[in-house]
């Protein structure tokens, strides 16, 4: 009987009347309300006031995937409204209506299955400003959304925001966004992040030598061998000395460095690389790195660099002598 008013106000665009209707339901206790075409036809102010005068009715110990609001919402997403169950919720909090949690739930699910990370990303942020908090699995596959998407900011703004909530378990998202960006070949971005979160020990995860090895190969196909200086300063200084506190200095990890640093010609940097390579006894091939040198800087003249920079010429004139390239 409801039901077939509700259907008469909608087709005659009496949607006042529907509203009016829903809430007597409500008063009574009595049946379902959700109309679809009701749902379609009213304006987002309309549902938000609908939704506030409802909450004045129901219980307050009412189940949240049986209030109004979530009923609302939830069949907004599910009929692919989902900007528009959005829009509810902006002019609920316009209007100082109260959400609880679950209410947001079927939109971000929804806005993951879309990949429309960025809304998804700002409807977190209302979230979090509104004193509510997500739970470690929804953020995850936010960010796995993210990442998948290829949307990095998304993902580094969520992830942020979850070490803000002082959320426990940060590994989950952690290891997402190392292997995203190693996959998708961002050294910086990785560099980055790297800086910013590593010293957080909830993240119980410290980079590797397979992090580091990524940063290196990702740095030279970009040719950014600047940036592979500044990451052999922070890893000589965390080089393992017995093999098990540190950071593995072995055979991949000096060839890496060295072809990297030689290329960009740091030669002060490859002899600290030999030295240490010849310190922790690791067999170093130079015929590779002859190659490198040859390919980049083989018209480099020691003369010239004399009178620039005596340092500069010195290393250069260790590594030619190393390598054997003055014979």
């Amino acid at each position: 009987m409801a039901s077939n008013l509700i259907n008469g106000y909608v087709k005659s665009g009496k949607l006042e009347s529907v509203s009016a209707t829903i809430l007597r339901i409500l008063r009574e206790g009595d049946g379902e309300f959700l109309n679809l075409g009701y749902l379609m036809s009213a304006s987002v102010k309309e549902l938000a006031t609908l939704i506030i005068e409802a909450q004045k009715l129901e219980s307050s110990t009412v189940v949240v995937d049986r209030s109004v609001g979530y009923g609302i919402v939830n069949a907004c997403v599910h009929i692919g409204l989902s900007d528009k169950a959005h829009g509810i919720l902006d002019e609920m909090n316009a209007q100082g209506g109260s959400l609880g949690l679950g209410v947001y739930v079927p939109i971000l699910k929804a806005y993951c299955k879309e990949h429309r990370t960025a809304e998804a990303t700002q409807l977190v942020m209302d979230v979090s400003n509104s004193g509510l908090q997500l739970d470690t699995g929804t953020y995850d596959a936010l960010i796995e959304s993210s990442m998948s998407s290829q949307d990095f900011q998304s993902a580094f703004s969520l992830y942020r925001d979850m070490r803000e909530a002082r959320i426990s378990d940060l590994k989950g998202s952690y290891l997402t966004i190392m292997t995203g960006l190693m996959e998708n070949h961002r050294p910086e971005l990785m560099a980055a992040f790297l800086d910013e979160v590593v010293e957080d020990p909830r993240i119980e995860h410290k980079p590797n030598e397979q992090t580091y090895l990524s940063l290196i190969s990702g740095y030279v196909s970009v040719e950014k061998y600047f940036c592979v200086l500044m990451l052999w300063h922070e890893v000589k200084r965390n080089v393992s000395v017995d093999g098990e506190k540190g950071i593995k200095f072995d055979h991949n990890m000096v060839d890496a460095f060295l072809y990297a640093l030689v290329k960009g010609g740091f030669f002060d940097a490859v002899m600290q690389v030999v030295e240490k390579s010849q310190e922790m006894k690791v067999f170093v091939d130079k015929w590779r790195y002859k190659q490198a040198f040859m390919e980049t800087h083989k018209k480099l003249k020691v003369s010239k660099l004399r009178k620039r920079n005596f340092r500069k010429m010195e290393a250069l004139v260790a590594f030619k002598n190393w390598a054997g390239l003055n014979a």
